[in-house]
């Protein structure tokens, strides 16, 4: 099998989580800067056998597109046209950085280490990509 590659798109940074190859376990893969990521996740999906990439839908509460939308449509459709071969899809990504910011609390970091956006982006890609794959078991 191959991984699944989840991105929490972000207008400066990007965060990122993989799945192991037998995709039971997601975890945090890096984050960069988001001018970066097309050239990152070309090399990375040359170096390692990526099924699928799972991208967070912005949207705001109230179900409609978030400002950061039309960014993302930007990214998805250069990569349809310069992978089609590994598929990218949406998945709603609403309070997720809320999620990411309980999980650091509960994970006992310290104020600083909450701070740290780079790491708020990656657990979010993480929470994206583990509903996601509940979401398949479903």
């Amino acid at each position: 099998m191959a991984r699944i590659l989840s991105i929490d798109y972000g207008k400066k940074r990007t965060g990122l989580a993989v799945t192991d190859p037998l995709q039971l376990i997601a975890g945090g893969l890096a984050t960069v800067a988001t001018s970066e990521l097309f050239d990152y996740l070309a090399r990375y999906v040359q170096s390692e056998p990526v099924e699928r990439i799972v991208i967070g839908e912005p949207r705001q509460p109230n179900g409609q597109p978030s400002e950061n939308m039309a960014r993302v449509e930007q990214f998805v459709n250069r990569w349809r046209k310069a992978m089609p071969q590994i598929p990218i899809d949406y998945y709603d990504e609403r309070f997720t950085s809320v999620l990411a910011h309980q999980a650091m609390l509960q994970g006992g970091l310290g104020k600083k280490a909450r701070q740290n956006k780079a790491l708020v982006d990656e657990i979010s890609a993480t929470i994206i990509l583990e509903d996601y794959m509940r979401s398949r078991k479903l």
